[in-house]
């Protein structure tokens, strides 16, 4: 059996507002932190209607500080940050020379020389460890602002919990250190899309703030929504995220990061020959879709379980790496796909429904016999979950290739 990875680290911060019916996420990259506050749905359509935020006391902040702060870190990641002004919102990747994603990371540009950060929960000190190893001679502090916490929602947090929202129950809330609004899923300039925009796709800002001062607000549990309720947002708006949908195999076409985290038409940068081949000359070998999921059995399916094609004998074609229940679309979730899955085809998910883990070779490409993915374990016991496809990275057109000399 594989080495199973360690459990994510308990949370910078602790959650804003315990008791009240809060319900603590015992795994994933949420873990410890408020999954719900015992009315999910509830507390997403608060969510959708801008009067709730999410307390994201896990993720975590770092700041660039100094006079080549945005120029070195463009010429590092794979984003443009010359000419981003003040107050401006960026998303990055750092890939490997091979061109994997190694790192995501959310950028605002909060001063002529500052640069802060935002990365999942335990994604910072991978982060940080490349960053310093590539500062050699530049002008940049690299410091952790754990002193910085954040809060999620469809707009700025003072917007949603101030006085003028809210009325008597709003929140004195602190000026905030910075806010970054997610670009997606607009292509930003110089980025290109690998499929359409989603049906369901929603805002998303964060807002950072004083920790100190935003634990001593009053907080009750109408101001806030649960991980879940944000997790589904997320979903259905196609967002992919460092935790759950990325591997050691993915590359961000794969993923559609070339939307607003992957410059097609900057410098040099790591990774950027694995990039430019698969954008101009080629297709990514997986694929991110979203499933429709059937959820007449009541059971939902998890991070890690298979997605097969014609039934539950079929063939193996990929991996859930991300799920929740919409309040509109009901159970959704993320997954990643082999390209050879056609767009269309009905799928299957494997779901687990009593102890037990994956045995060794499991995965989208693992094998357990002839073709794939399937629990060696006698203690497994799984539902086959009906699915439909909502395509988020389709087969790109690159239009008629020139005509090579032949001698």
């Amino acid at each position: 059996m594989t080495e199973q990875p360690a459990p994510p680290p308990q949370p910078i911060h602790p959650p804003l507002l315990t008791g009240s019916g809060a319900v603590l996420a015992e795994d994933g990259p949420d873990r410890g932190m408020p999954a719900h506050y015992g009315a999910p749905l509830r507390e997403q359509r608060r969510l959708l209607s801008r009067r709730a935020v999410v307390d994201l006391g896990g993720h975590e902040i770092l700041e660039l500080r100094g006079a080549d702060a945005r120029s070195w870190l463009t010429t590092v990641t794979s984003q443009v940050l010359t000419d981003a002004p003040v107050g401006a919102s960026r998303s990055l990747a750092v890939l490997s020379p091979q061109g994997r994603v190694e790192h995501l990371a959310s950028a605002a540009v909060t001063g002529e020389e500052t640069i802060l950060l935002v990365t999942d929960p335990g994604s910072r000190a991978g982060l940080r460890r490349y960053l310093e190893m590539m500062r050699f001679a530049a002008r940049v502090e690299i410091t952790d602002r754990d002193d910085l916490r954040l809060l999620g929602g469809l707009a700025p947090a003072g917007n949603i919990l101030g006085a003028a929202a809210l009325g008597p129950t709003g929140l004195d809330l602190p000026e905030p250190a910075f806010v970054w609004t997610d670009p997606h899923p607009a292509v930003a300039p110089g980025h290109v899309a690998y499929g359409p925009d989603p049906e369901d796709g929603t805002d998303w800002v964060l807002t950072a703030f004083d920790a100190d001062a935003l634990a001593a607000l009053p907080w009750r549990v109408e101001h806030l929504a649960g991980s879940e309720a944000a997790e589904a947002l997320r979903i259905a708006s196609h967002r992919a995220r460092q935790a759950t949908e990325v591997d050691e195999r993915s590359i961000p076409h794969e993923l559609d990061l070339l939307r607003t985290a992957v410059h097609t038409a900057k410098g040099c940068y790591r990774g950027q020959e694995t990039v430019a081949k698969v954008l101009n000359l080629g297709q990514p070998p997986r694929r991110l879709t979203m499933l429709l999921v059937d959820g007449s059995q009541n059971v939902m399916p998890r991070h890690g379980d298979p997605v097969r094609l014609g039934g539950s004998e079929g063939k193996l074609v990929g991996t859930v790496t991300s799920t929740a229940t919409h309040t509109d679309l009901g159970p959704i979730a993320l997954a990643v796909l082999k390209r050879a899955a056609p767009l269309d085809a009905p799928l299957v998910i494997g779901s687990r429904i009593s102890a037990g883990p994956w045995e060794d070779g499991e995965g989208a490409d693992g094998a357990d016999g002839a073709d794939g993915m399937g629990p060696s374990a006698e203690d497994v016991e799984i539902t086959w979950l009906d699915a439909t496809q909502e395509p988020i990275v389709i087969t790109r057109e690159h239009g008629e290739r020139p005509r090579t000399a032949r001698l």
